[in-house]
C-alpha cells in the first residue's frame, strides 16, 4: 500500500491563471474541469471556474486548485503575516508548499519563474541546512519554500 499527499489550493475566481502559471514554472500537464462541465448552466456566474484543476510532472510535482463556489475577486491566500524579529523572519501563514530539488541549478529555474510578481521573504542562498534556501509569496498569495534536499547524518 502506498499513499501520495497533494497540496490543494483554494481561489476566488483565479485558479486557472495560477494552475497555468504553475505549469509554466514546473512544467508537465495541466487539468482544468469548470462548473460548467459538471453541469452548471454555461452562462450562469462562475459556469467557468475552476471546479477541479491540477499541474502534475513526470517528476512528481502535483498541485490541486480550484475556485471557492460563490467567491470572486482573487486569490484567498494564505492569511497570515510575515515579521522580522531579531534579523529573522517570522512566517505565521496556515501553510508553505515546500518544493525540494536535488540541486541548486534545479531549483534555480523554480526560483526564477515563481518569485515573478512574488514577495519575497527569504531570498534564495545558501543556508546552515541547505545549500540552497528561499521563501516567497508568489503573486496568487501562495508561500512557496524552495530548496536544495541536503544529505542527512543521524548519529
Amino acid at each position: 500500500m502506498s499513499i501520495a499527499t497533494t497540496t490543494h489550493l483554494n481561489f476566488r475566481g483565479d485558479a486557472r491563471v495560477a494552475l497555468e502559471f504553475y505549469q509554466s514554472v514546473f512544467g508537465g500537464r495541466v487539468v482544468i474541469a469548470t462548473y460548467g462541465d459538471f453541469g452548471m448552466p454555461k452562462d450562469a456566474p462562475g459556469a467557468d471556474n475552476v471546479v477541479f484543476g491540477q499541474v502534475e510532472t513526470e517528476d512528481g510535482f502535483r498541485v490541486m486548485a480550484y475556485d471557492i463556489p460563490g467567491q470572486s475577486g482573487g486569490s484567498a491566500g494564505n492569511a497570515g503575516s510575515t515579521r522580522r524579529e531579531n534579523g529573522a523572519t517570522i512566517t505565521d501563514q496556515p501553510f508553505f508548499v515546500s518544493v525540494r530539488g536535488e540541486s541548486l541549478d534545479e531549483i534555480q529555474g523554480y526560483w526564477n519563474t515563481l518569485s515573478d510578481g512574488a514577495t519575497i521573504i527569504e531570498p534564495l542562498a545558501a543556508s546552515a541546512w541547505s545549500p540552497g534556501f528561499g521563501m516567497l509569496t508568489d503573486a496568487f498569495g501562495v508561500t512557496w519554500v524552495i530548496d536544495v534536499a541536503a544529505p542527512y547524518n543521524a548519529e
